[in-house]
C-alpha cells in the first residue's frame, strides 16, 4: 500500500535535501509536486489542496529557510501534517458502561463488512472479551452461511434468527441473549447495499433507534479512493457513524480514501484490514502510517506483532541455540514459520526503516523455496549439513524442484550464519557483547 505515494514524496525530499538553503521557490516547486503525488493517489482535491496550503505555510517560516537542515525540516512538517490529517492520534473502541455493548457493522455492499465483522469479533476475543456476532444482513445469499462459518473459525458463538425475521428484531433478540450468555459485545452484520438508498439506510435507522450501539462503524473498501469518501459522506449524513474500518489495505490501493476520509467526515479511522485472514485487522495508528508513507519504517508495529505471534519459550530455545553455536535447520525452519505467523512479508519488510526497498528478493516465494529445499533434507543432513556432499546436492535439488545452484547458495549462507554465531558466542565468552535480539 501507499508504494507510487511513498517513492513520489521520497523522490521530491530528496530533491530538497539536497540543498543547502532553500527559497521560497524551492517550496513551491516541491510543493506542487506534493500535491501532484497526492491526487495520483487518489486523495479527495479539496483535501489535498488544503494539505499543502498546511505544509507551504509552516515551510515558508524563516526557521525552516534558514534552518541547517531545511529539507528534513520540510519532511518533519510533512509527517506532522499527515499525522493530523489522519487523525493526530488511534481512537479506541467505545464501550458502553452496561454492557453489553452493540457495535453496528454499516456500508456498501462487496465492502468486506461481514468479514470485518469476525476479524473485529477474533480481535476483541483476543482482548478478553467475550463478543457475539449477528446475522442482521437477511438480504445477500449466503451472508448468513458466510458468518457463521467465519464464527465457527474463530470460536466465537453466531446469533441468527428463522428465515423473515425482520432485522431490527434480530438485533434486539441478539442483545437479549448476550445478557443471558453473559457476552459484553454484541457485533451487528447489517445488510450492505449497492448503493445509499432510502429504504436501507432506514433499515439501520431503525436499528440504530432498537439497540442504542456505542459504535456505529462505517466499512469501505480501500480499493475505491474518493468513492469510498463520498459513500461515507452519504452514510454519515444519515446515520451519524462513529469509526470507519478501511479494508484491503494489502493490496495496491493508491491511499487516498486512507488520507481523505477523517478529514472530510471528521470521523477517525479505527480498524484496517491487511490481509484476507481473520487476523488480519490492525488497529489504524496515524503516526505510524505517516512514518510509512514516508518510506520511515514502523518499527512499534513490527515488535508488537512479534511479541503476539513469537512463542516465547521457543525464542530462548533459539538463544540457546545461538549461544551454544548449534542452530541447525530444523531450528531455522521454527524460525521461517514464526515469521510468517506475523503476516506477508512484504509489509513486514515496509515496517523496517529503509528496508522496504533495499531487499526486493526476500519474499514469499523465496521462503517458499529455502522451505521446499530444507523439507528435501533427511533428518541427520538438516542437524550436520557439513555432511552434504555433491551427490545429495543433486539429490535435494531434485527432490526439492530447485538447482543445485540454489542449494549450494542456502549451505553457504548457513555456514557462514553458524560461523557468526560461533563468532558472537566467543565474543560474549570474553565479555565484550551480548545477544540484544532476545533481549
Amino acid at each position: 500500500m501507499f508504494e507510487m505515494l511513498t517513492d513520489r514524496l521520497n523522490g521530491v525530499f530528496k530533491k530538497l535535501r539536497n540543498r543547502g538553503r532553500l527559497s521560497e521557490s524551492n517550496i513551491d516547486d516541491a510543493m506542487r509536486e506534493v500535491r501532484r503525488a497526492l491526487l495520483e493517489a487518489d486523495v479527495n482535491y479539496k483535501v489535498a489542496r488544503s494539505f499543502i496550503a498546511r505544509v507551504k505555510d509552516r515551510a515558508l517560516g524563516q526557521a525552516v529557510i534558514k534552518s541547517i537542515t531545511p529539507g528534513q525540516q520540510v519532511v518533519k512538517i510533512v509527517h506532522d501534517e499527515l499525522i493530523a490529517l489522519m487523525g493526530e492520534r488511534n481512537a479506541a473502541l467505545q464501550f458502553a458502561e452496561t454492557p453489553p455493548s452493540a457495535v453496528m457493522m454499516v456500508g456498501l455492499q462487496g465492502s468486506g463488512k461481514t468479514t470485518s465483522a469476525a476479524k473485529l469479533a477474533r480481535l476483541l476475543a483476543s482482548q478478553n472479551k467475550k463478543p457475539l456476532l449477528v446475522a442482521a444482513d437477511i438480504y445477500r445469499p449466503a451472508a448468513i452461511d458466510q458468518l457463521c462459518v467465519l464464527g465457527e473459525q474463530i470460536g466465537v458463538p453466531v446469533h441468527r434468527s428463522p428465515q423473515g425475521t425482520d432485522p431490527v428484531d434480530i438485533a434486539i433478540q441478539a442483545i437479549d441473549r448476550a445478557r443471558r450468555e453473559n457476552r459484553d459485545v454484541v457485533i451487528l452484520d447489517t445488510a450492505g447495499r449497492l448503493h445509499v438508498d432510502d429504504e436501507r439506510m432506514d433499515e439501520v435507522v431503525r436499528i440504530r433507534e432498537a439497540v442504542s450501539p456505542s459504535e456505529i462503524l462505517f466499512v469501505c473498501d480501500a480499493m475505491t479512493g474518493q468513492d469510498a469518501v463520498s459513500s461515507a459522506s452519504a452514510f454519515y449524513k444519515t446515520l451519524n457513524f462513529s469509526g470507519v474500518i478501511l479494508t484491503r489495505m494489502d493490496s495496491d490501493t493508491r491511499g487516498g480514501a486512507a488520507l481523505s476520509i477523517r478529514e472530510v467526515t471528521g470521523v477517525p479511522i479505527k480498524y484496517i484490514g491487511v490481509s484476507e485472514k481473520v487476523d488480519g485487522l490492525e488497529v489504524f495508528h496515524p503516526d505510524r502510517m505517516a512514518s510509512r508513507i514516508l518510506g520511515m519504517g514502523d518499527v512499534v508495529t513490527l515488535v508488537e506483532k512479534a511479541q503476539a505471534t513469537i512463542d516465547e519459550a521457543q525464542a530462548k530455545k533459539a538463544e540457546q541455540k545461538f549461544r551454544s553455536a548449534s542452530f541447525t535447520f530444523d531450528d531455522f525452519l521454527d524460525q521461517m514459520a514464526q515469521i510468517k505467523q506475523m503476516g506477508p512479508l512484504d509489509q513486514l519488510m515496509e515496517m523496517i526503516p529503509g528496508m522496504g526497498k533495499s531487499m526486493p528478493q526476500v519474499d514469499e516465494k523465496t521462503f517458499s523455496h529455502v522451505e521446499a529445499i530444507i523439507y528435501s533434507m533427511t533428518p541427520i543432513e538438516r542437524a550436520k549439513p557439513h555432511i552434504i556432499n555433491g551427490s545429495r546436492r543433486k539429490r535435494i535439488a531434485m527432490g526439492s524442484g530447485r538447482t543445485v545452484q540454489d542449494v549450494n547458495k542456502l549451505l553457504k549462507q548457513f555456514n557462514t550464519m553458524q560461523k557468526m554465531m560461533k563468532r558472537m558466542a566467543r565474543m560474549e565468552k570474553q565479555g565484550k557483547m551480548a545477544f540484544p535480539m532476545f533481549r
